[in-house]
């Protein structure tokens, strides 16, 4: 409780490695091509790693305990004692932490949804009333342990008791878990004498729930959670770190306890409220006040200007970043084919870093010590300004005039009657979200195009001849629409930023999606546009092997949005327009061509929504405006589907209605149909595909398990609106567990459609 304060930090880092070397070794340890020593011998490796790289940089306090193999929330409720009953069969820890993250071939895995509104995707615990907290502090102690040894100023980073239960889910007709928030406290209490036992200084608790309105009682909560653990004893000191939005009445109740010090986003939230909470003076404030998600460089002299309006309504200041920096990529090292001005406007991991400690070194010993740092700063921020392909005003008055011309498509029953005159489908009729298997042969491909190894006509031979084999697959199958399956694409977002105006694509930009998954958001720096089509000629080319519908795949503004880092200079809702123009006049032309079915997907609807109610209505209004000006070019013959997964729906169902698409294949699975219910409540009357099997996990679901699944999607649904689908795409999965888990859908599907005649 003496410790002292700090003055250059991040609240977390990333831990899937600098080249994914996480990624591989995990999932050679799934495949059985790693041995468990390997597998922790790469993670000590990345653990000791960024540690070292963390000191040098400069911080004179850094993050431990934030490596995990899979998720930290799966590591919070393995560390309380809280993981599923029918994991505790499975004898080998690692191999149970697996198998609640994956799944097995007999047990099912936790559900996973979106970490408040990023990218990141974590495992919400299950808690039951059979749920007994009980201490398991090993991977904490050990990790803690480890670093003290290698000479490292560490700070364990813990997910807080409010947020853990907050974004748990009760189970089994338990209560709200956060009403077991005193069964937790205690154990918290040791978890502090623990750590303190271990040498730890000081312990960060996580508690970005306390940004939401996820909770009326949050800040009540926040003040008697705290106040127990800052009166335990003997402990290390605390901090309390808040992060995506300003915490609001949370701030002065956190002021209130006994915590050593408070994070607070000055990227998302307001510096006037750090003013107004004069308990902040006998406090140190951990200021996030580099972005921490997103990979624009700090405009330095601004955030100078900031922290220096804090200094005299805190007892100490420390600079950090707004969030864990596993939201961005490593470092800008690799990216060498970037052009000098778009480099200059960037800052990844390794270089916010850089930009924390300088601003750390300013307060400290003046503006002077880092004049150099500063005059680069200014220059980035002019040559980012003035720059030409920020603006296209043929762009932005097209989205005028389509604007005052409405975006609205014929009635939906209407639409659905001339869809159908036109389709002939069954009931109950079945297919799959989009990609197939990226398969080692497609990969190399790619690669071989990319290194100049192969010529354009060779790489389009060989995905068309990969697109010929997922057609021939469906039809052995029996599904009712088709898809083309994807190869030629890298990820569904960068394939289309690397087709359009106002994007850039990075080499090595991984960031952890969830689990071994990483993603390489493209980077959205200017005005979009569409210069050419960009899928019309591979899936023209599938529909012409097949007398089944094809359908055309396209990803949604809002998601292509959320998935890139995207422009911080003009309000979201401009750029969602002008991504939607370029889907827009992509689904045209693929009308034109003679695809009758179009799937705009948006699985990240829910992802972009403001933590804030009172900010929602505003965000939902563009986003459902972006995607019918995307989907609105094409006639009420032409059938749109969209595509929704992995989120908590509930909060956005009226905006998943008042898309007015003609079918929405939504997840259901892991969260067993929970979203029909919700979606009949709003109203919704058009076509819905709920999941009826979730690809994250290996496990091949059976008929019967299917045919269970279509037979409660029927209580919610009448079989003329229903369709049949996965969870999501199969990009992820092997070639024979997708094989064999569609056979079964196909089986299930006529089973159950046999039932309903």
């Amino acid at each position: 409780m003496t410790a002292q304060p700090f003055t250059a930090t991040i609240t977390g880092s990333p831990r899937i490695g600098p080249r994914r070397e996480l990624k591989r070794a995990t999932e050679g340890y799934w495949a059985g091509r790693t041995s468990r020593s390997e597998l922790e011998s790469v993670a000590a490796s990345l653990r000791r790693d960024a540690w070292s790289s963390l000191v040098a940089a400069g911080l004179d306090s850094v993050p431990v305990n934030t490596f995990s193999y899979y998720d930290l929330m799966l590591d919070t409720a393995v560390m309380l004692g809280a993981l599923p009953p029918r994991v505790h069969d499975v004898p080998d820890e690692l191999d149970r932490y697996f198998a609640a993250a994956r799944g097995t071939e007999d047990i099912a895995p936790l559900e996973m949804t979106k970490w408040f509104d990023t990218n990141y995707h974590y495992l919400v615990p299950e808690i039951s009333p059979a749920t007994r907290f009980t201490l398991n502090p090993a991977k904490v102690v050990a990790e803690l342990k480890e670093a003290l040894q290698q000479g490292i100023p560490a700070r364990p980073v813990i997910i807080g008791p409010i947020t853990f239960l907050l974004l748990s889910k009760a189970v089994d007709g338990a209560g709200a878990p956060i009403d077991r928030i005193d069964e937790l406290i205690p154990v918290y209490c040791e978890l502090l004498s623990l750590l303190a036992d271990a040498g730890a200084a000081w312990v960060q608790f996580d508690e970005p729930v306390l940004v939401t309105d996820i909770s009326a009682d949050a800040p009540v909560l926040a003040q008697r959670v705290y106040s127990a653990l800052g009166s335990v004893p003997a402990r290390p000191a605390i901090h309390v770190a808040t992060y995506f939005g300003d915490p609001g009445e949370a701030l002065p109740a956190l002021a209130r306890t006994p915590v050593e010090a408070i994070g607070v986003d000055l990227v998302a939230g307001a510096t006037a409220a750090v003013a107004a909470v004069p308990e902040l003076a006998g406090k140190t404030l951990v200021a996030g006040i580099v972005d921490g998600r997103n990979v624009w460089r700090t405009d330095l002299e601004a955030a100078l200007s900031r922290l220096a309006t804090l200094l005299g309504s805190v007892g100490s200041l420390a600079v950090s970043t707004s969030c864990s920096t596993l939201h961005v990529p490593y470092t800008l090292a690799f990216e060498t084919e970037l052009d000098d001005n778009l480099r200059s406007w960037l800052a990844f991991g390794a270089e916010k870093v850089r930009e924390v400690v300088t601003l750390a070194r300013a307060l400290r010993d003046g503006r002077e010590a880092v004049a150099a740092e500063i005059a680069a700063s200014n220059a980035a921020v002019a040559s980012r300004r003035s720059d030409p392909r920020l603006r296209n005003e043929q762009v932005r008055a097209r989205i005028d005039a389509i604007l005052a011309a409405g975006i609205q498509r014929g009635p939906s029953a209407q639409r659905r009657a001339t869809q159908n005159a036109r389709l002939h489908l069954p009931p109950l009729p079945t297919t799959t979200i989009g990609s197939y298997p990226q398969t080692p042969e497609i990969r190399k491909t790619r690669a071989a195009f990319r290194a100049g190894e192969i010529d354009e006509a060779e790489y389009v031979r060989r995905m068309k001849a990969e697109i010929a084999a997922v057609i021939a697959l469906q039809e052995r199958l029996g599904l009712d629409v088709l898809v083309h399956g994807e190869p030629e694409r890298n990820d569904m977002v960068q394939y289309f930023a690397e087709q359009l105006d106002g994007f850039v694509a990075t080499q090595n930009g991984w960031v952890q999606s969830y689990g071994s998954r990483c993603v390489r958001p493209p980077i959205l720096y200017g005005d979009v546009a569409r210069p050419h089509p960009m899928t019309v000629e591979w899936i023209t080319y599938a529909q012409s092997l097949t007398d089944k519908p094809v359908k055309g795949m396209l990803t949604g503004p809002v998601t292509i949005l959320a998935w890139s880092f995207v422009r911080d200079d003009q309000p979201l809702a401009d750029t969602a327009y002008q991504i939607a123009l370029a889907i827009r006049d992509e689904t045209i032309d693929l009308q034109s061509a003679g695809i009758g079915i179009i799937q705009v997907d948006e699985p990240a609807l829910r992802e972009l929504l403001p933590l804030r109610r009172a900010a929602q209505d505003d965000y939902l209004r563009w986003a459902v405006g972006a995607f019918r000006l995307a989907t609105s070019g094409v006639s009420d013959s032409t059938q749109i589907h969209t595509h929704l997964c992995y989120s908590e729906f509930g909060e956005v169902i009226g905006a998943i209605a008042d898309l007015d698409a003609d079918v929405t294949s939504i997840e259901a699975a892991r969260s067993h149909m929970e979203v029909l219910d919700d979606l009949n409540a709003a109203g919704f009357a058009n076509s819905v595909g709920p999941g009826v099997y979730d690809i994250h996990s290996p496990r091949v679901p059976s008929t019967e398990e299917i045919a269970a699944s279509l037979r409660a999607a029927l209580q919610a649904v009448p079989p003329q609106r229903l369709w049949v689908n996965p969870d999501c795409g199969l990009k992820t999965r092997t070639a024979e567990e997708v094989t064999a888990s569609l056979r079964n859908m196909v089986a299930a599907a006529a089973k159950v459609r046999s039932e309903a005649a």
